[in-house]
């Protein structure tokens, strides 16, 4: 049995059992947020939800609070070193989503 029924028996199973029902916001559309456009956007919340970011979320958010710092670096020696960290993160979330990309044919 291929997992794709076994995954429709569950679902009709737990239909037929009032598993769906008074869901919290059943009938309304989904929130995607910010990543309305993306394919990926429903998977990541999931996975966010569940405490499991990709790592490529993960560096993204890296990425942002390194830029913090690096703007708010005091001197010149400072701004150096937080912009190599910086590099370095940009680097692999490059690497990250150029893996990604390949995996799903994109």
């Amino acid at each position: 049995m291929k997992f794709s029924d076994m995954a429709e028996r569950q679902i009709l199973k737990a239909q037929a059992e009032g598993q769906f029902e008074n869901l919290r916001g059943a009938g309304k559309p989904l929130n995607m947020g910010d990543n309305a456009g993306s394919s990926d956007a429903i998977g990541f919340r999931i996975m966010a939800e569940a405490g499991a970011l990709p790592r490529e979320i993960e560096l993204r958010k890296a990425v942002e609070a390194q830029t913090e710092k690096l703007r708010a670096a005091p001197t010149e020696e400072d701004r150096r070193r937080e912009a190599r960290v910086l590099a370095d993160l940009q680097l692999r979330l490059d690497i990250e989503a150029e893996a990604r990309r390949r995996f799903y044919g994109r």
